[in-house]
Parts: C-alpha cells; sequence; structure tokens
C-alpha cells in the first residue's frame, strides 16, 4: 500500500474501560461503554444479561480510527481481534489470484469484522473503509475467557459465527439463481432494513460504495448495475442522484423478490 495511505489508519491503543479514574501515566478510559454505547442493540451486547455486560465493559479492548479507502486488516494477517463498526462503513474483500479484489460484503455501525480469521488463526479475507470510520478492536481470546464462565457469552460467540454462515449462504443463493434486477432489489431492500434498525430513514439514503463494487458482491458486471438502477428509475421505483439513493415505490420493489419466491 501506498505510504501515505498507510499512514492515515491509526494505530491499535488499548485500553482498559472503567468507571474509576486512571493515573495520570496511563491512557484515559474510553467515555463509552458496551452497557451504555448506542449500538449495543445491535452489537455484541446484544442479548447479553447486566453481568455479562460489565464483563464486557471490563475488557481490555480499543478505538481504531481508519481513513476512508485505508486498510483496517489484510489478508493472510494474524488473526487477534473482532472489531465493531462504532461509525461509518466498510467493505469485505477478497484479493483474488489475478490481483483483483472481489468484495464479499458491506458492514455498517453495529456489526462485526473479522470473524473469518477464527478458524484457522489467519484472516482469510481484508477490510477496507469506506469513508472516514471509527471501530471497537476486541481481542478474541479475552472474549474467549468470558465465554468458560457464561453460557450467555458462549451464545453470543456461536451467534456471531451462525451469523457468518448464514451470510455466506445468502449470498451464494443470490448468486446462484436470481437475475440483475432481483440482486439489486435484494441488495436496496437489505440496505433499507439495516437503516431502519440503526434509526434512520428505510427509504432514503447514501450508498458509501461505488457501483463497481455493489457489482462485485452482486457478480454483476458495471455497466449491468448502472443499466438496472436506471430501468428502476424509469419504473418509477427509485430517485437516483449519484450516490444517493430514495425509494419511490418499496412495495414494488418488494414484489420483484416475491415474484421469485412464487
Amino acid at each position: 500500500m501506498h505510504p501515505a495511505v498507510e499512514s492515515a489508519v491509526a494505530p491499535i491503543r488499548v485500553v482498559r474501560s472503567s468507571r474509576t479514574s486512571s493515573r495520570s501515566a496511563e491512557p484515559a478510559p474510553l467515555r463509552t461503554q458496551c452497557s451504555t454505547c448506542h449500538l449495543r442493540e445491535l452489537c455484541l451486547p446484544c442479548g447479553l444479561g447486566g453481568p455479562d455486560v460489565e464483563r464486557l465493559d471490563g475488557l481490555r479492548f480499543a478505538r481504531r480510527k481508519v481513513k476512508a479507502g485505508s486498510t483496517l486488516y489484510r489478508s493472510g494477517e494474524k488473526f487477534g481481534f473482532i472489531y465493531a463498526v462504532r461509525s461509518g462503513s466498510f467493505k469485505s474483500v477478497l484479493a483474488l489470484p489475478d490481483g483483483r479484489e472481489h468484495v464479499t460484503g458491506f458492514q455498517l455501525p453495529g456489526e462485526l469484522l473479522g470473524l473469518d480469521g477464527a478458524a484457522n488463526g489467519s484472516h482469510a479475507s481484508g477490510a477496507a473503509a469506506l469513508e472516514d470510520s471509527e471501530v471497537c478492536a476486541i481481542p478474541y481470546a479475552h472474549l474467549s475467557d468470558l465465554a468458560i464462565g457464561s453460557t450467555e457469552m458462549q451464545q453470543v460467540l456461536s451467534r456471531m459465527m451462525s451469523r457468518e454462515i448464514v451470510r455466506e449462504h445468502s449470498l451464494m443463493m443470490l448468486l446462484g439463481s436470481m437475475n440483475a434486477e432481483e440482486r439489486l432489489a435484494a441488495f436496496l431492500l437489505n440496505v433499507s432494513q439495516r437503516m431502519k434498525a440503526r434509526g434512520y430513514s428505510p427509504r432514503e439514503f447514501h450508498l458509501r460504495m461505488s457501483r463497481a463494487e455493489i457489482g462485485s458482491l452482486l457478480g454483476m458486471k458495471l455497466e449491468t448495475v448502472s443499466r438496472t438502477f436506471s430501468a428502476f428509475q424509469q419504473q418509477g421505483l427509485l430517485d437516483v442522484d449519484k450516490k444517493h439513493v430514495r425509494i419511490v415505490d418499496i412495495d414494488a420493489l418488494s414484489r420483484i423478490l416475491e415474484a421469485r419466491v412464487q
């Protein structure tokens, strides 16, 4: 990576989240803990009871800022952390033998990155920021230690792994059985649902990823993605202004997928 881009990624700084004041020689504790974070119902604490959330608050973890276009981690790097997106957005990518990148997913605030490394100790894919972003870096070993004494935490870790399996299975179904309109409709509806879960408008949002990156995820050429966006706009389903999308008729967009199911 170009040195100028590499320097835009802030190094991980590990701190202990604590309610007590730290000594001046130590890094200041994070102001926001898992128990008080506005993303807790979407992120790691989701489904945990009070005592387990308090244990999460006591974990050693860090914040890391990542500039737009910079890499959070690369394929092949040693696995040590799970990253929770606090702000901004990311793309997950696989490096192809010919040097190209294949997008495997987009992550929004409250979603997790890095779970692919738990299988064999190194990341199978990489992750890069689509915009200026921030993550919480949570040591996986510390989570595993917590799980030893907590059935709820064991269930949380199992759910995290299961979500990855379901996501990959859904993507395979998407690429294997749907035409271009169905793929793009499924993508837009998925973004709409995720925006709604975060308290944003499900009908109007800004897509941080490029058309080429959307095409890489959906297995479509750039020209096909652009043509399908134009077709949806001509049909009165969308209003599109570059990366800004307004879903005019969400029911009609949903019916495109319902026809496939039927």
